[in-house]
């Protein structure tokens, strides 16, 4: 199975890092986060990419074309100003009839991608996404007639499930996608959502976006790990 990497976008809410390159280039303990991700990819069986590049994509051409790895990397790019229903279904339709993995370039997780397949195959629908829990951002407060009985960090456990990536697409899922400025989350997913054809499969494991200059320093000390806990597959 190909995996499609979503690497087009402008990273705006992390702007300090991406004027000169796009989002997934940015360098986690000395590589790019893109590469982190692959990896997570590559050490369970799957090392065909292909990457979805908009915004400075030749960095990332670049980058992949001079890299030494046995893994099969095809650099698409999807246009500028593509969105990223746009940038799947470009991917999509260059395997057609083929099933995809499909993911952000901003994020890591430890997600079991073959138990993610089986529960993709049982349930035999169209598509299946990878719901997670939110990383702690906020401190949260208990208090009891206005006295503070606890102050301390939010745990991820205490939210609720939201879009983690980590999709299993069938081929029909380009068909969804009606248009190239088309966000896949507010086109194809509320039509798979209105026909009873998406699944969600929730992992409990490690997620973590990079959405902020404190989102990364978080990864950087993780990827100095060890074992960095996106590569701790159960």
């Amino acid at each position: 199975m190909k995996v499609i990497i979503l690497a087009g976008g402008l990273g705006t809410r992390i702007s300090e890092e991406t004027m000169n390159k796009p989002k997934p280039m940015v360098q986690i303990a000395g590589k790019p986060i893109i590469w982190h991700l692959m990896s997570t990819f590559a050490v369970q069986g799957y090392d065909e990419f292909v990457i979805a590049a908009g915004y400075k994509g030749e960095v990332i051409y670049d980058w992949a074309n001079n890299l030494k790895t046995n893994w099969k990397i095809e650099v698409v790019d999807t246009g500028l100003d593509t969105q990223t229903g746009g940038r799947i279904k470009k991917c999509m339709d260059l395997n057609p009839g083929e099933r995809v993995f499909a993911t952000y370039g901003d994020g890591l997780g430890n997600v079991n991608l073959k138990e993610l397949l089986l529960f993709h195959e049982m349930n035999k629908l169209l598509a299946t996404v990878t719901a997670v829990r939110p990383p702690a951002r906020f401190g949260v407060i208990q208090s009891v007639n206005g006295v503070v009985e606890h102050f301390g960090e939010k745990s991820q456990s205490d939210s609720g499930w939201i879009n983690g990536g980590f999709f299993v697409l069938e081929s029909k899922v380009s068909e969804l996608v009606f248009a190239d400025n088309e966000p896949f989350e507010t086109g194809a997913i509320p039509r798979m959502v209105t026909n009873r054809q998406l699944s969600a499969y929730h992992h409990n494991g490690f997620w973590q976006p990079m959405d902020t200059l404190r989102e990364k320093l978080e990864l950087e000390k993780f990827a100095l790990l060890e074992q960095p806990p996106w590569m701790k597959i159960r």
